[in-house]
């Protein structure tokens, strides 16, 4: 399927589902296909993704990734309160990449699009750039110097592995590139080799744990996922914000975009979204298949493992390490906004 029939299909499902509801104040586009036209393709292990904004304060639990007229797509929900101010946008990493050009699926209100030309027609600009990027560092920090050493051994990983997984994304935003989510360490290896910078990218792997895997452990590794992610899929009933990754319209994105990886050559780049993966797995079935969960923790143990991270000291240890290499980060982005200014 090609991206604009599944643009298509996710605008009649907008119009049909939310566009009549009184709290609907608009929706675009957001995600990896953003910017792209609409006749390339859409990858395997890719959805449409799509912002709903309402009017409420505090807006329902997104109903997620779901399969309509034949194309995968996912819904979120935004309060407009988030995006009301095109400052508060343009200082958001996450926020700001989504308006960067014509995005916008309805608009019934019009205010929808003077935030997107605002921040549009400032985008690029240096100080913008460097505030979203002090925005993930922010993240970064807060979210490794947080992390519960009592909570779930699953919680304990994901929160460190989504963190350093949030390293690439001060790259990215920097090279004024989409901070995309499965995708962030292949998509900043292109970056990188782009502007001849790939000096930096074995130390992003290293504070994975992946830099000296190889394919074959890495499908090992997914060819345990599978077994888990189908348990979990056919076991979960409490919902969870990613409750709609872990489900059989998902799972081409889970496991078949990471074989693709693995047979390209992207194995390593692969890693990430795995782990991502596992942890939410075990979550669910500690919420919804706790046997299930303990038959099934040793795969996950061994994946854990295989990225140097035996224990909680050591997860406490390998969060200092990505903590301790944020300057050299941070030199690589400056390096990378000068290049583009």
């Amino acid at each position: 399927m090609n991206i604009g029939v599944a643009r298509a299909a996710a605008t009649e499902w907008v119009m049909q589902y939310t566009g009549q509801e009184p709290w609907f104040m608009g929706a675009y586009f957001s995600g990896s296909t953003v910017g792209q036209p609409d006749d390339a393709m859409m990858s395997v292990g890719s959805d449409m993704d799509v912002v709903v904004v309402t009017s409420e304060a505090n807006p329902p639990l997104k109903p997620g990734k779901f399969i309509y007229r034949g194309a995968l797509i996912e819904i979120t929900f935004l309060s407009w309160n988030q995006i009301a101010s095109p400052e508060e946008v343009l200082a958001s990493y996450h926020l700001a990449g989504s308006f960067r050009v014509d995005t916008i699926i309805a608009d019934p209100t019009g205010q929808l699009r003077v935030v997107q030309q605002k921040v549009s027609r400032h985008f690029a600009e240096r100080d913008w750039v460097r505030r979203r990027c002090e925005n993930v560092r922010q993240k970064i920090e807060h979210g490794l110097r947080n992390i519960d050493p009592t909570a779930p051994w699953h919680d304990q990983f994901m929160a460190w592995l989504f963190m350093t997984g949030v390293t690439t994304h001060v790259l990215l935003v920097a090279a004024l590139r989409n901070p995309t989510v499965r995708l962030r360490y292949l998509a900043v290896y292109n970056v990188l080799r782009e502007f001849g910078r790939t000096d930096i990218y074995p130390e992003l792997l290293r504070l994975l744990g992946c830099e000296h895997w190889t394919p074959q452990r890495a499908s090992h590794h997914l060819s345990a996922l599978a077994r888990t992610f189908d348990a979990a899929a056919a076991h979960a009933k409490t919902p969870f914000l990613f409750s709609s990754d872990i489900t059989v319209a998902s799972r081409p994105i889970a496991i078949d975009g990471s074989r693709n990886l693995i047979r390209d050559g992207y194995h390593r780049e692969a890693v990430f979204w795995i782990g991502a993966t596992f942890a939410r797995c075990h979550k669910i079935l500690s919420a919804d298949a706790p046997k299930l969960q303990v038959e099934l923790a040793p795969a996950f143990e061994e994946f854990v493992k295989d990225l140097g991270i035996p224990s909680s000291d050591t997860l406490a240890r390998r969060a200092e390490d990505v903590l301790q290499f944020l300057p050299r980060l941070w030199d690589e982005a400056e390096s990378l906004m000068c290049r583009l200014h």
